[in-house]
C-alpha cells in the first residue's frame, strides 16, 4: 500500500460520513434469540462476507485498500512432550503483507488451535488496519464472554494485525502506541529458581558484568490451608538467603504462585518485609479478590498478580479496589497488544503499575516489549528464562536471526523494523512438529488432596 493512499483515507472517510448513510435493517432470527442483518453484508465493517450491515458502502473510503486473504495455525512443540507447544497465528494478505502472533495457553494447545480457526469467518475479507474493530467483533460477537482460551485465541489474533499495521506504516509498533519512554530498551529480570548460596553469590557477580539488575524465583513446597511452622520457616530462610548472597542492589521478586492460602501468604510476608523485596507475586489464587485485599493490608511490600487474568475488562475489579500494586498480564491470554494496552492505561490511572508476565513463545515476549516500552507505569518484563542461554534461546536465534528475548546490559533491545521486528519462515517451524496437548503438572498435598502448584 502506498502512502499516499492511506494518507488519504481521512479525508474520503470524512466526505462518507458528511453524505449521511442509512442504518441497516435489522431482522430476528427465527428463534428470536438473535439478530441478523437483512441482505449480504460486505468485509471489512461488518464481517467478512456474511451477516454484516448492509447500507455501509460509503465507510469503504475509510478502508486501507489491505484486505486479509489467510490464515493459518501453528502448533510448535520443541519437545514432544512439553506442556506449552507453542500456537502461531500468521495473517496474509492481498498485498503481501504478512502478520505473525501467539496464544500460547499451558496446557490448552489444541483448543486454542481450534479456537482461531473458529475465528476466521472474522477475518478472511476484513481490513486488518482496523484492529480495534477485529478485536471487538471476536470478543462481542462470540455472545460468551472470554476465558483462557479465547482470549489467547484473540491474543494471537490481535498480534498478528498489529504486526500487519506497523508494517503497513512503515513503523516499529512501539512508535505506534507513541513509545518508546526509553531509548535503552526495556528493563526485564531472569529467573533463578533452585539456586543455592554459592550458585546465587556467583550471580551476584555474573549480574554485575552483564549489568543484570532484576531476578525472580519462586518458594519452595507446596502448602496446606492452614501449614505447620517448619515448612512456612523454610519458605521464610530461602528467602532471606537470596536477599544475603545477591545483596542490596539487585533487586528481587518472589513467585508464591498461589500456592499459599491467605494466613499462611500472611505470615511469609510479614517475616520478609525488611528485604525490601521488589514484589511478592500471586500470594493466593487471583480469582479471590477479597483474599488478596486481605494479604495486602498485611503487608508493606508489593502485591502482584494478573498473568491469569483476561481481557481489561478481567482486571477491572483489581484495579478498582485498588487490591495490587503491580499488574502482570499476559500478552498470549489478556487478548493481545490491544488488551494489554488497555489494561496497562487503566492501571496507570489507579497508580498500579504494570510487570507483564511472558512465559510461552518468542512471539508474544517481542510483542510485549513494544507496549512495554510505551508505558508510563511500566516497571519490569518477564521471561521464563535463566541467565545462561538455554535449548529454546538458540531454537529462537535459528528462526529470527538475533538473540530473541536477551537482554542487552540487563534490557531488551528495541528494534527499528517495522511490525513486532522480525520475519519468521513456515519451514523453520516445520522442524518442531505440533506434538500434540498435554497436561500441566498436577500436585497433590501427602493426603491426596489437591494442591495449587
Amino acid at each position: 500500500m502506498r502512502r499516499r493512499n492511506f494518507l488519504a483515507l481521512g479525508s474520503a472517510g470524512a466526505a462518507a460520513l458528511a453524505a449521511g448513510q442509512k442504518r441497516p435493517h435489522i431482522e430476528m432470527d427465527s428463534c428470536g434469540c438473535s439478530m441478523q442483518a437483512a441482505g449480504r453484508g460486505g468485509p471489512g465493517r461488518g464481517g467478512p462476507g456474511r451477516g454484516g450491515p448492509t447500507n455501509l458502502e460509503g465507510f469503504a473510503a475509510l478502508e486501507s485498500g489491505l484486505k486479509i486473504t489467510g490464515m493459518k495455525v501453528f502448533g510448535v512443540s520443541l519437545t514432544p512432550n512439553s506442556d506449552r507447544p507453542y500456537v502461531f497465528v500468521k495473517l496474509e494478505t492481498n498485498q503481501g503483507l504478512i502478520g505473525w502472533g501467539e496464544g500460547t495457553l499451558e496446557g490448552k494447545a489444541g483448543a486454542v488451535m481450534a479456537c482461531v480457526n473458529d475465528f476466521k469467518d472474522f477475518l478472511i475479507g476484513s481490513d486488518p488496519m482496523q484492529v480495534e474493530h477485529i478485536w471487538q467483533s471476536m470478543y462481542v460477537h462470540s455472545f460468551y464472554r472470554s476465558g483462557p482460551v479465547m482470549g489467547s485465541a484473540i491474543s494471537g489474533i490481535d498480534q498478528a494485525l498489529w504486526d500487519i499495521r506497523g508494517k503497513a506504516l512503515g513503523m516499529p509498533v512501539y512508535k505506534l502506541l507513541g513509545g518508546p519512554f526509553d531509548t535503552r530498551g526495556v528493563r526485564g529480570y531472569y529467573h533463578v529458581d533452585g539456586a543455592g548460596r554459592d550458585q546465587l553469590v556467583q550471580l551476584r557477580e555474573t549480574a554485575r558484568q552483564i549489568g543484570l539488575t532484576c531476578v525472580k524465583a519462586g518458594i519452595p513446597g507446596y502448602y496446606e490451608w492452614l501449614e505447620r511452622r517448619p515448612k512456612v520457616d523454610r519458605a521464610i530462610k530461602s528467602i532471606q538467603m537470596m536477599r544475603e548472597a545477591l545483596g542490596p542492589d539487585i533487586d528481587i521478586a518472589i513467585d508464591f504462585h498461589a500456592k499459599t492460602s491467605p494466613s499462611v501468604a500472611s505470615v511469609i510476608v510479614k517475616e520478609v518485609e525488611a528485604l525490601n523485596l521488589l514484589f511478592i507475586e500471586e500470594p493466593c489464587p487471583p480469582e479471590n479478590v477479597e483474599a488478596m485485599a486481605k494479604i495486602a493490608r498485611r503487608s508493606t511490600t508489593p502485591i502482584a498478580t494478573g498473568e491469569r487474568l483476561i481481557t481489561h475488562y478481567g482486571c477491572r475489579e483489581v484495579i478498582e479496589r485498588g487490591v495490587v500494586d503491580i499488574l502482570q498480564t499476559d500478552i498470549n491470554h489478556v487478548g493481545g497488544l490491544t488488551a494489554l494496552w488497555k489494561v496497562a492505561a487503566n492501571a496507570h490511572v489507579s497508580g498500579i503499575s504494570m510487570a507483564p508476565h511472558a512465559c510461552e513463545g518468542p512471539i508474544g515476549g517481542l510483542a510485549t516489549i513494544h507496549v512495554d516500552a510505551a508505558m508510563p507505569n511500566f516497571v519490569v518484563q518477564e521471561i521464563c528464562g535463566q541467565v545462561t542461554p538455554g535449548t529454546a534461546d538458540k531454537i529462537w536465534e535459528e528462526w529470527f536471526g538475533f538473540p530473541a528475548m536477551r537482554m542487552v546490559n540487563g534490557r531488551f533491545p528495541l528494534s527499528e523494523k517495522p511490525g513486532l521486528g522480525f520475519e519468521l519462515s513456515e519451514a523453520s517451524l516445520a522442524k518442531f512438529p505440533f506434538g500434540g496437548t498435554r497436561p500441566m503438572a498436577r500436585v497433590f498435598h501427602d493426603d491426596g488432596s489437591v494442591a495449587e502448584w
